[in-house]
Protein backbone atom coordinates (compact mmCIF):
# COMPACT_ATOMS: atom_id res chain seq x y z
CA UNK A 1 0.00 0.00 0.00
CA UNK A 2 1.40 3.38 -0.97
CA UNK A 3 1.65 6.46 1.26
CA UNK A 4 -1.15 8.33 -0.51
CA UNK A 5 -3.63 5.52 0.06
CA UNK A 6 -2.69 5.30 3.75
CA UNK A 7 -3.25 9.03 4.09
CA UNK A 8 -6.67 8.74 2.47
CA UNK A 9 -7.60 5.95 4.88
CA UNK A 10 -6.76 7.99 7.95
CA UNK A 11 -8.35 11.12 6.54
CA UNK A 12 -11.62 9.22 6.18
CA UNK A 13 -11.36 7.66 9.63
CA UNK A 14 -10.75 11.13 11.08
CA UNK A 15 -13.68 12.60 9.20
CA UNK A 16 -15.96 9.85 10.53
CA UNK A 17 -14.67 10.23 14.10
CA UNK A 18 -12.75 13.48 14.71
CA UNK A 19 -12.08 12.85 18.41
CA UNK A 20 -11.62 9.14 19.07
CA UNK A 21 -10.77 7.85 22.52
CA UNK A 22 -10.75 4.69 24.58
CA UNK A 23 -14.06 3.13 25.62
CA UNK A 24 -12.62 2.39 29.06
CA UNK A 25 -14.00 4.79 31.66
CA UNK A 26 -11.43 6.73 33.69
CA UNK A 27 -10.70 10.16 35.12
CA UNK A 28 -7.00 9.87 36.06
CA UNK A 29 -3.92 8.13 34.61
CA UNK A 30 -4.06 5.70 37.53
CA UNK A 31 -7.68 4.76 36.85
CA UNK A 32 -6.78 4.19 33.20
CA UNK A 33 -3.79 2.05 34.15
CA UNK A 34 -5.88 -0.20 36.39
CA UNK A 35 -8.66 -0.43 33.80
CA UNK A 36 -6.21 -1.49 31.09
CA UNK A 37 -4.65 -4.12 33.37
CA UNK A 38 -8.14 -5.48 34.01
CA UNK A 39 -9.03 -5.42 30.31
CA UNK A 40 -6.59 -8.16 29.28
CA UNK A 41 -8.66 -10.93 27.67
CA UNK A 42 -11.81 -9.09 28.75
CA UNK A 43 -14.18 -6.60 27.15
CA UNK A 44 -14.20 -2.89 27.93
CA UNK A 45 -17.87 -3.28 28.84
CA UNK A 46 -17.11 -5.81 31.57
CA UNK A 47 -14.24 -3.71 32.91
CA UNK A 48 -16.39 -0.57 33.04
CA UNK A 49 -19.08 -2.43 34.98
CA UNK A 50 -16.47 -3.43 37.56
CA UNK A 51 -14.72 -0.08 37.87
CA UNK A 52 -18.04 1.76 38.25
CA UNK A 53 -18.35 -0.11 41.54
CA UNK A 54 -14.67 -0.03 42.48
CA UNK A 55 -13.62 3.55 41.79
CA UNK A 56 -16.22 5.27 44.01
CA UNK A 57 -14.79 3.20 46.87
CA UNK A 58 -11.11 3.14 45.92
CA UNK A 59 -9.42 4.89 43.01
CA UNK A 60 -5.89 5.68 44.19
CA UNK A 61 -2.87 3.42 44.73
CA UNK A 62 -3.18 3.80 48.50
CA UNK A 63 -6.91 3.11 48.70
CA UNK A 64 -6.84 0.08 46.38
CA UNK A 65 -3.73 -1.29 48.10
CA UNK A 66 -5.58 -1.00 51.41
CA UNK A 67 -8.28 -3.33 50.07
CA UNK A 68 -5.72 -6.11 49.64
CA UNK A 69 -6.35 -8.97 47.23
CA UNK A 70 -9.29 -10.40 49.15
CA UNK A 71 -10.96 -7.00 49.36
CA UNK A 72 -10.42 -6.23 45.68
CA UNK A 73 -11.72 -9.53 44.29
CA UNK A 74 -15.44 -8.89 44.99
CA UNK A 75 -15.29 -5.81 42.73
CA UNK A 76 -13.61 -7.53 39.77
CA UNK A 77 -14.69 -11.17 40.01
CA UNK A 78 -16.98 -10.81 36.99
CA UNK A 79 -13.88 -10.21 34.83
CA UNK A 80 -11.87 -13.09 33.39
CA UNK A 81 -8.66 -14.07 35.20
CA UNK A 82 -9.75 -11.94 38.15
CA UNK A 83 -7.59 -13.72 40.74
CA UNK A 84 -4.37 -13.09 38.83
CA UNK A 85 -5.44 -9.56 37.98
CA UNK A 86 -6.23 -8.81 41.63
CA UNK A 87 -2.71 -9.84 42.62
CA UNK A 88 -1.18 -7.76 39.82
CA UNK A 89 -3.24 -4.69 40.69
CA UNK A 90 -2.34 -4.84 44.39
CA UNK A 91 1.35 -5.36 43.63
CA UNK A 92 1.24 -2.52 41.08
CA UNK A 93 -0.24 -0.23 43.72
CA UNK A 94 2.51 -1.20 46.16
CA UNK A 95 5.24 -0.41 43.63
CA UNK A 96 3.62 2.90 42.66
CA UNK A 97 3.57 3.91 46.32
CA UNK A 98 7.09 2.73 47.09
CA UNK A 99 8.90 3.69 43.90
CA UNK A 100 6.88 6.46 42.23
CA UNK A 101 5.31 8.47 45.07
CA UNK A 102 1.91 7.13 44.10
CA UNK A 103 2.10 8.51 40.56
CA UNK A 104 1.87 6.62 37.28
CA UNK A 105 5.27 6.85 35.59
CA UNK A 106 5.51 8.37 32.14
CA UNK A 107 8.43 6.20 31.03
CA UNK A 108 7.85 2.97 29.11
CA UNK A 109 10.43 0.95 31.04
CA UNK A 110 8.98 1.97 34.40
CA UNK A 111 5.46 1.15 33.23
CA UNK A 112 6.44 -2.26 31.90
CA UNK A 113 8.16 -3.06 35.20
CA UNK A 114 4.73 -3.04 36.87
CA UNK A 115 2.93 -6.40 37.26
CA UNK A 116 0.38 -7.05 34.53
CA UNK A 117 1.75 -4.27 32.33
CA UNK A 118 3.16 -5.38 29.00
CA UNK A 119 4.11 -3.31 25.99
CA UNK A 120 0.52 -2.99 24.77
CA UNK A 121 -0.75 -1.76 28.15
CA UNK A 122 2.15 0.68 28.44
CA UNK A 123 1.38 2.04 24.98
CA UNK A 124 -2.27 2.61 25.88
CA UNK A 125 -1.30 4.57 29.00
CA UNK A 126 1.41 6.57 27.24
CA UNK A 127 -0.90 7.46 24.36
CA UNK A 128 -4.23 8.01 26.12
CA UNK A 129 -3.13 9.41 29.48
CA UNK A 130 0.04 11.26 28.53
CA UNK A 131 -0.39 12.18 24.86
CA UNK A 132 2.58 10.21 23.56
CA UNK A 133 2.30 8.94 19.96
CA UNK A 134 2.22 5.19 20.57
CA UNK A 135 0.53 2.19 18.99
CA UNK A 136 -1.00 -0.45 21.26
CA UNK A 137 -1.47 -3.35 18.86
CA UNK A 138 -4.28 -5.55 20.12
CA UNK A 139 -6.15 -8.22 18.19
CA UNK A 140 -8.32 -5.59 16.45
CA UNK A 141 -5.41 -3.43 15.27
CA UNK A 142 -3.46 -6.52 14.21
CA UNK A 143 -6.39 -7.73 12.12
CA UNK A 144 -7.19 -4.37 10.54
CA UNK A 145 -3.55 -3.62 9.75
CA UNK A 146 -3.11 -6.95 7.98
CA UNK A 147 -6.49 -7.16 6.31
CA UNK A 148 -6.47 -3.65 4.87
CA UNK A 149 -2.79 -3.72 3.96
CA UNK A 150 -1.99 -0.61 6.03
CA UNK A 151 0.79 -2.37 7.94
CA UNK A 152 0.92 -6.13 7.38
CA UNK A 153 3.05 -8.23 9.69
CA UNK A 154 3.34 -11.73 11.14
CA UNK A 155 3.28 -10.56 14.76
CA UNK A 156 2.24 -7.56 16.85
CA UNK A 157 5.77 -6.21 17.14
CA UNK A 158 6.22 -6.02 13.38
CA UNK A 159 2.79 -4.43 12.94
CA UNK A 160 3.55 -1.85 15.64
CA UNK A 161 6.87 -0.96 14.01
CA UNK A 162 5.27 -0.60 10.59
CA UNK A 163 2.40 1.52 11.89
CA UNK A 164 4.79 3.88 13.66
CA UNK A 165 6.74 4.16 10.40
CA UNK A 166 3.91 4.34 7.87
CA UNK A 167 1.10 6.27 9.60
CA UNK A 168 1.44 9.97 8.65
CA UNK A 169 2.65 11.98 11.70
CA UNK A 170 -0.51 14.09 11.87
CA UNK A 171 -2.58 10.95 12.51
CA UNK A 172 -0.25 9.12 14.89
CA UNK A 173 -1.84 10.39 18.09
CA UNK A 174 -5.30 9.05 17.26
CA UNK A 175 -4.52 6.16 14.91
CA UNK A 176 -4.52 3.65 17.75
CA UNK A 177 -8.12 4.48 18.63
CA UNK A 178 -9.37 4.68 15.05
CA UNK A 179 -8.01 1.24 14.22
CA UNK A 180 -9.34 -0.40 17.38
CA UNK A 181 -12.82 1.03 16.89
CA UNK A 182 -12.79 0.13 13.21
CA UNK A 183 -11.89 -3.45 14.08
CA UNK A 184 -14.37 -3.64 16.92
CA UNK A 185 -17.43 -2.37 15.05
CA UNK A 186 -16.81 -2.60 11.30
CA UNK A 187 -13.86 -4.78 10.31
CA UNK A 188 -15.09 -7.73 12.35
CA UNK A 189 -13.05 -10.91 12.55
CA UNK A 190 -15.49 -13.35 10.96
CA UNK A 191 -17.86 -11.14 9.03
CA UNK A 192 -16.29 -7.79 8.10
CA UNK A 193 -18.95 -5.23 7.27
CA UNK A 194 -17.41 -4.09 4.00
CA UNK A 195 -20.80 -2.70 2.92
CA UNK A 196 -20.65 -0.27 5.85
CA UNK A 197 -16.95 0.59 5.67
CA UNK A 198 -15.72 4.11 4.89
CA UNK A 199 -12.42 2.78 3.54
CA UNK A 200 -13.71 -0.25 1.61
CA UNK A 201 -12.54 1.00 -1.77
CA UNK A 202 -9.01 1.54 -0.41
CA UNK A 203 -8.78 -1.81 1.37
CA UNK A 204 -6.62 -4.67 0.05
CA UNK A 205 -9.03 -7.26 1.50
CA UNK A 206 -11.91 -5.75 -0.44
CA UNK A 207 -9.93 -6.12 -3.65
CA UNK A 208 -9.14 -9.75 -2.95
CA UNK A 209 -12.71 -10.66 -2.02
CA UNK A 210 -14.81 -11.68 -5.04
CA UNK A 211 -18.09 -9.86 -5.44
CA UNK A 212 -21.16 -11.98 -4.64
CA UNK A 213 -22.77 -13.47 -7.71
CA UNK A 214 -26.12 -12.03 -8.71
CA UNK A 215 -29.15 -14.28 -8.65
CA UNK A 216 -30.49 -15.15 -12.06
Amino acid sequence: MNADKRRQIFERLREANPHPTTELEYTTPFELLIAVILSAQATDVSVNKATRKLYPVANTPASIYALNVDGLIPYIQTIGLYKTKAKNVIETCRLLLEQHAGQVPREREALQALPGVGRKTANVVLNTAFGVPAMAVDTHIFRVSNRTGIAPGKNVDIVEQKLMKFVPPEFLMDAHHWLILHGRYTCLARTPQCWNCVIADLCEFRKKTPAPSKAI
